[in-house]
């Protein structure tokens, strides 16, 4: 469906610009230094991380099918909390880090430089690997929620591929992008995206039996229909509402709203309280980071001019005239001695 594709396109979109846009800062820098010949040890640092998330995708996706039914649960769950926690991270990472993170990486290509061969390997491996691992554990998360692979990959796919173009024009500077309101206006559809994460891990590991929920025995039961208690009668451990009637959990409709907003038709009260907890804490911390962004700094007054003895303090030069005026004998003709 295009909603599943939509939401990993966007996801491979912003993570993989971050990505393009450090390694396009430490490739400039080096060009700028005039070290073309350190390129080659970058650019294997960056192919070894860009290996080692394509590994561990691999690794979830296929090791997954040699477990049982709750040891695959217990997986997502886990790996689903693991990646809202490392998105989390980054979305305030990068409000803090963002305005500094040139300079930063210009530093580390300095040490690198006289660290060797492995530094520079190093520099462009851990440069990548942090977005590469967390993008896959995302992505791989929301695939396994959507329950569309082949479109929610190929959403993902094209979202890198488009990263990687743009941040390549953006470091030949053909592209002007602003990448402040870019990175604060995904950064909270991220926070969305996250919550919806979170909210289908703990519909994992209800599942998997780790969470009391509605697939285990002790889940409050409704007395006259014998089955799973909805609404306030099922609170804490049944389901909070079931609206699959309306709404079915394959329509185009269900798949748009768990893209966007994590919402799916029927949900279980740990997955609802979930969901509002953390978009009631990550939200405000987020808005007011933003804010904090735009504030503008305070100016920098000009220390005040002592005024002279028998001078009136209207005659007073201007602070500003004062601080760049120089000494009298400093201008005109050197007089004779």
């Amino acid at each position: 469906m295009l909603a599943s594709f939509f939401a990993t396109f966007l996801i491979g979109l912003r993570e993989g610009l971050e990505a393009a846009l450090v390694v396009g800062i430490l490739v400039a820098y080096l060009t700028r230094l005039d070290r073309r010949d350190a390129l080659p040890k970058l650019w294997t640092g960056v192919g070894l991380a860009v290996a080692l998330a394509l590994g561990v995708g691999a690794i979830f996706t296929f090791g997954a099918y040699m477990l049982t039914f709750e040891a695959q649960e217990l997986l997502g769950g886990g790996l689903s909390l693991l990646a809202v926690a490392m998105v989390t991270w980054m979305i305030f990472w990068m409000q803090k880090a963002g305005r500094t993170l040139k300079a930063g990486l210009e530093g580390g290509i300095d040490k690198a430089l006289r660290g060797g061969v492995w530094a520079l390997v190093a520099i462009g491996f851990v440069s990548v690997a942090r977005e590469g691992v967390e993008t896959t554990l995302l992505l791989w998360s929301m695939v396994q929620s959507f329950g569309e692979s082949p479109i929610a990959l190929l959403g993902a796919l094209l979202g890198l591929a488009t990263a990687v173009v743009l941040g390549w024009f953006i470091a030949r500077g053909m592209l002007r992008l602003n990448l402040g309101r870019f990175f604060t206006w995904t950064g909270g559809v991220l926070v969305i995206v996250a919550a919806g994460v979170l909210a289908y891990a703990f519909h994992d590991l209800q599942e998997a039996g780790a969470l009391p929920g509605p697939f285990g025995a002790g889940a409050p039961v409704d007395p006259t229909t014998g089955l799973v208690a909805v609404g306030w009668a099922g609170f804490p451990f049944g389901w909070a509402f079931d609206v699959s009637t309306s709404i079915a959990p394959d329509s185009a409709l269900a798949v748009l709203l768990q893209a966007t907003v994590g919402f799916m038709p029927q949900m279980t009260w740990l997955q609802v309280l979930a969901w509002v907890v953390y978009v009631a804490v990550v939200a405000p911390l987020f808005i007011r980071g933003v804010r904090a962004g735009r504030r503008p700094r305070p100016a920098v007054s000009a220390p005040a001019v002592p005024v002279p003895a028998g001078q009136a303090p209207s005659e007073a030069p201007h602070p500003a005239r004062a601080a760049t005026a120089r000494p009298a004998a400093a201008v005109g003709t050197p007089t004779a001695p």
